[in-house]
């Protein structure tokens, strides 16, 4: 696994990032803020290893699933609490503070998201390439 930048990924990234904030800030509804977030944050962690790390799609996938799904377990365990860290709004919101199966789904989605896309930009990378030959 070799360190290198890529700046698309970073792009996305930050596009992501943006998304998120704005929907932290501004959207406070049943839907978008607790579903698509949690859609939208996977795909944020992943795009931020892959702007970093030269590693295959797939071990980088289930490695930022396997994270989502860690992070929702320490929810489960009341983390925040068992470390006493209820009155940091930092903690609570980078860790959480409750567990709900609905968002391992959405986690799920939002990996289904990623490998789906970086199977279409390796079909569309290998279609171009062979057009150039």
């Amino acid at each position: 696994m070799a360190m290198l930048f890529n700046k698309k990924y970073f792009l996305i990234f930050l596009l992501v990032f943006c998304t998120e904030v704005l929907i932290a800030l501004y959207v406070h509804d049943d839907f978008v803020r607790p579903y698509l977030g949690d859609v939208l944050v996977v795909i944020l962690i992943y795009c931020f290893l892959k702007s970093f790390l030269n590693v295959r799609p797939w071990p980088a996938a289930l490695g930022v699933l396997l994270f989502a799904f860690a992070v929702e377990f320490a929810q489960y365990l009341n983390l925040v609490e068992r470390l006493n860290l209820q009155q940091s709004k930092l903690a609570r919101t980078v860790i959480g503070t409750s567990f709900s199966w609905i968002d391992m789904l959405t986690y799920v989605i939002g990996i289904a998201i990623v490998v789906g896309a970086e199977k279409i930009s390796a079909k569309t990378n290998r279609e171009f390439t062979n057009e150039k030959s």
